[in-house]
């Protein structure tokens, strides 16, 4: 985290949360280091609740084990607790997330069956309950719903509308953007089109949570970096509050084959340049 702030010029740092992960990595107990490490260093801080066990993004949105047979009235109880629990311990440091995020890429929903969004209102109502527990907590928090293909509009308008229908609470709307070599000024240029449509329809702000390419070509990444962030910053009015780069410290074939990490040998490579500034 100090290299990363001292050498990169990252001043925020994304955390996620499971619920009861098998190895006690992103456990709540974990989460608390990571934080407390984060706020020491003077970074800002988001808290990434994915409530599963383990990663959740569109293909997997499983509930955790221990929640499993709960109807949708107790799974709203066991997400406020969680929530609660996360960020009650980091008020006892003194230690205040800027934003967090109720979901992880929940582009079908989250917390799987009960909570896809195809089950009428289930999504809104879970989504409610983490609002409401963050706010109980921190009330100045920005609370996120994030969506994966920050390009794709159509995920959003679905997802949106259905929270919109049934009255699901939120401050701001989140994306994860994955252009290639081959495509990423379109992608980014498309992304950007996405943020003002998504604004402007919705009246809320826009948070790009996760963005990132291949490790091996900082070149082009450092390309689309620098445009994504020039495009966010003069062609989107001001709805786009930032960036995240996901998981920038992560080594080649790390977690069964990530590859975007921007990293080589321990040190940064100039993917990062665009946030020195």
């Amino acid at each position: 985290m100090e290299l990363l702030r001292d050498e990169c010029g990252v001043d925020a740092i994304r955390l996620r949360v499971w619920v009861n992960p098998e190895t006690g990595w992103n456990s709540i107990e974990d989460v608390v280091v990571k934080a407390r490490r984060a706020h020491n260093l003077g970074l800002r801080l988001m808290i990434d609740f994915h409530f599963s066990d383990t990663w959740a993004d569109p293909g997997n949105q499983i509930t955790p084990a221990a929640w499993s047979d709960y109807d949708l009235d107790k799974l709203k109880e066991a997400v406020s607790s969680h929530v609660t629990e996360m960020l009650g311990k980091l008020k006892a440091l003194n230690i205040e997330p800027e934003w967090v995020q109720i979901g992880n890429e929940t582009r079908n929903g989250m917390l799987h069956p009960l909570g896809n969004y195809q089950n009428g209102g289930n999504f809104a109502e879970l989504v409610n309950s983490g609002y409401d527990a963050t706010k109980a907590v921190f009330p100045d928090c920005a609370v996120i719903i994030h969506l994966d293909s920050g390009n794709r509009l159509d995920l959003y308008t679905r997802i949106f509308n259905n929270l919109a229908t049934y009255g699901g609470k939120y401050d701001m709307i989140g994306m994860s953007l994955y252009p290639d070599e081959s495509n990423w000024e379109t992608i980014v240029q498309s992304c950007v089109d996405n943020i003002n449509s998504v604004a402007k329809t919705y009246g809320k702000p826009v948070m790009i949570c996760e963005v990132g390419m291949k490790y091996d070509i900082p070149e082009v990444a450092n390309k689309m970096m620098t445009k994504l962030r020039s495009l966010c910053e003069t062609s989107t009015n001001g709805q786009c509050k930032g960036i995240f780069y996901w998981e920038p410290e992560a080594p080649a074939g790390y977690n069964g084959g990530y590859d975007k990490g921007c990293f080589i040998d321990g040190s940064p490579t100039e993917a990062l340049d665009c946030f020195k500034n």
